[in-house]
């Protein structure tokens, strides 16, 4: 049977979430904005979702906005704070380990004009909160970061971050792209001094083709696509019914088993980070199994190829993927990686192996085995 260690890329939705989906398609499949006793209906499964989320992140319900996916969530924080606030100030701070999604766009501001700070990350891949505090300016519009980094499972102090915004620059807005955080480690945006945060439904065992966008009430973000008045006039388009409904689900499942999930998933990826190091030219990359996110554990293989130790571990049925999702044919590392100053020869044999709470000791010990039977010695 096979051994899925790439959770970070996407996970098998649950029964029930393909169950709701499938209700809310056949069944209840009213127009939410129709006023018939089936778009009512149907509207009231996507206000449960928005209630299940907006409980779990200490939130109301009605800044709960769904969304595509994790990409639409960031470029909407990004361009909708450019667009609404661009009388304030031109000036954006993001940091150099950030997920396409949101680098893109900041890429894109800066070619329009825009002024973007990129700060740096130290080895474990943490930005300095002085480097920050000296960035932050009153034409400072937004500050985006990403919670848990996707290639290494590293934390950022999303709570210190939110303050340190708040005390230098109160107008200035704080987006989190919490993508590989959401449902996983504990959010909450009154505490952490959250104005926007962006999750998908397909990291947690929800469906693809949905998130979410949380937005605070009372700001002047624009919404990205103009049509009827959905969602509160934020994002027009008649509502994902199912894809809501069922990352309702989702969500309801992940905020309840969150603490013990974060138990079981530390042990798994302590069995298999302990069995690795015990391997020769072996590495961690990113922050300590204490510091980081359990659901994610990057490391280098000295001397071999990701693609290759992909591919046979493939080929025993374990499922994982490169410390990079960029094209390995150009010869160039991760981006990730290189930010944290990794040379190429320790970034060139990353793999990560990501996780979710239905993985088990087991599986990581078999995949060690595996391994074992790979790695030269």
């Amino acid at each position: 049977s096979m051994i899925y260690f790439d959770n970070a890329a996407t996970t098998r939705a649950l029964p029930a979430v393909a169950e709701k989906m499938s209700t809310m398609l056949c069944e209840q499949y009213g127009n939410p904005a129709s006023v018939s006793a089936m778009g009512l209906a149907a509207e009231k499964e996507i206000r449960n979702a928005a209630e299940i989320i907006a409980r779990g992140i200490h939130c109301k319900y009605d800044e709960v906005f769904f969304t595509s996916g994790g990409t639409e969530g960031d470029n909407w924080a990004i361009y909708g704070t450019a667009e609404g606030y661009k009388r304030q100030g031109q000036h954006f701070i993001t940091t150099e380990i950030e997920h396409p999604a949101v680098k893109n766009p900041m890429k894109l501001l800066e070619e329009k004009g825009a002024e973007v700070t990129w700060l740096k990350v130290d080895r474990q891949g943490h930005i300095s909160l002085e480097e920050l505090a000296n960035a932050i300016r009153p034409d400072t519009v937004l500050v985006s970061t990403i919670l848990v980094n996707n290639e290494t499972g590293t934390v950022q102090d999303a709570a210190a971050i939110g303050k340190l915004i708040k005390e230098k620059n109160p107008q200035c807005l704080y987006h989190v792209d919490a993508v590989q955080a959401f449902g996983k480690y504990p959010i909450d945006v009154e505490k952490m001094k959250i104005d926007l945060l962006t999750m998908s439904g397909h990291k947690i065992h929800g469906p693809k083709g949905v998130g979410m966008l949380y937005m605070r009430k009372g700001l002047k973000v624009k919404p990205l696509m103009l049509g009827g008045g959905q969602q509160r006039g934020q994002r027009p388009g008649t509502e994902n019914g199912p894809g809501a409904a069922a990352l309702g689900v989702a969500c309801d499942e992940a905020f309840k088993s969150m603490k013990e999930s974060i138990a079981h998933v530390r042990e798994v990826k302590q069995t298999l980070l302990e069995g690795i190091l015990a391997l020769p030219d072996t590495q961690l990359n990113g922050d300590s199994l204490e510091e980081a996110s359990p659901y994610v554990l990057n490391v280098t293989f000295k001397g071999l190829r990701s693609e290759v130790l992909l591919h046979a571990l493939e080929s025993k049925g374990i499922v994982v993927s490169a410390g990079s999702a960029c094209d390995s044919k150009k010869k160039v590392g991760s981006p990730v990686l290189t930010a944290m100053g990794l040379p190429f020869s320790e970034i060139e044999g990353a793999i990560r192996f990501s996780f979710c709470r239905y993985n088990t000791v087991e599986e990581a010990k078999e995949c060690l085995k595996a391994l074992e039977e790979l790695v030269p010695f």
